[in-house]
């Protein structure tokens, strides 16, 4: 039985290679970072069925309760369930988080290899262009485009992209300009191949595996700036809330140790952990994916 067009095509043939090489060697540390991954995107994906009480419900009197069996993460300000709220949180964090690294990678890669292929005054100039723009800090670019345009879902996903998409570009073209010196490119070249063909089907495959490891630690430093924006009160905006949101609207709790102000920052610092554990199995040699 012939395999379909799509499972043939060279990069993503060259995702699955690398994915189920890297499952192939995978370290027990590996293993438990992978573990808290899909933990926190089960989560992401099933958590309001999950949530034992309605995220905004107020369920109990006493305010910054402690854990009980009643209450595993305790209650907040306003006494409402931590465990809920995470729950519920996890959709803003997570999703957005990686709807935006998505873009941003995406956008970048493909840009950096059509800019290694085409160079000349295109290369220069797209380079430059974007050296400008990574000279901005992500921060205080994401500061001036809520400043500029107010706080929402989709601008927060397209600032964080833009923040980081510079990055992403600078990775791929340097990986790309590499590859596309080997010979087996230079023979696509001497056969007259498209500027698509040699990017997407010669270059890309054997780059994927960097690329997937530049994508996680960009996923890292996403969900910091997007939980950073609403710790300020910039990012999600009630009644929706993020896990940033649960940190800085229960801040009144640190002076007492209440776990609603602990468990948000918890879970932001599990997911970048089991991300990073995750990620370090996916850096090494770089290997023919063709």
């Amino acid at each position: 039985m012939s395999s379909s067009p799509l499972a043939s095509f060279p990069p993503l043939r060259a995702l699955t290679g690398a994915l189920a090489g890297a499952w192939s060697t995978m370290s027990p540390a590996a293993l438990l970072g992978l573990a808290i991954v899909v933990f926190w995107l089960i989560v992401t994906l099933a958590g309001p069925s999950l949530s034992p009480h309605d995220a905004s419900a107020i369920v109990d009197a006493d305010v910054f309760g402690s854990i009980s069996w009643q209450f595993p993460l305790g209650t907040d300000y306003l006494g409402r369930d931590m465990l809920s709220r995470i729950l519920y949180g996890a959709r803003y964090t997570v999703a957005l988080a990686l709807a935006a690294t998505v873009l941003a990678s995406a956008t970048g890669t493909l840009l950096g290899l059509y800019a290694a292929v085409a160079g000349g005054w295109f290369d220069a100039s797209l380079s430059r262009a974007l050296d400008a723009l990574i000279s901005i800090p992500s921060k205080m670019f994401a500061l001036m485009m809520v400043a500029s345009f107010g706080s929402s879902v989709p601008l927060l996903i397209i600032t964080a992209a833009l923040g980081f998409m510079p990055g992403a570009y600078r990775i791929a073209r340097a990986l790309a300009v590499n590859v596309q010196a080997l010979d087996f490119v230079e023979a696509a070249k001497a056969r007259g191949e498209g500027m698509a063909y040699i990017g997407c089907v010669e270059i890309l495959p054997n780059m994927i595996r960097p690329v997937l490891a530049d994508f996680g630690l960009r996923f890292v430093f996403t969900v910091l700036l997007l939980s950073g924006l609403s710790f300020l009160s910039l990012g999600v905006q009630p009644p929706d809330a993020d896990w940033g949101s649960l940190v800085r609207e229960n801040i009144g709790g640190l002076s007492e140790g209440a776990p609603a102000v602990l468990m948000p920052a918890l879970a932001i610092a599990s997911l970048t952990i089991g991300v990073n554990l995750l990620i370090d199995n996916l850096r090494g040699k770089r290997k023919d994916a063709r």
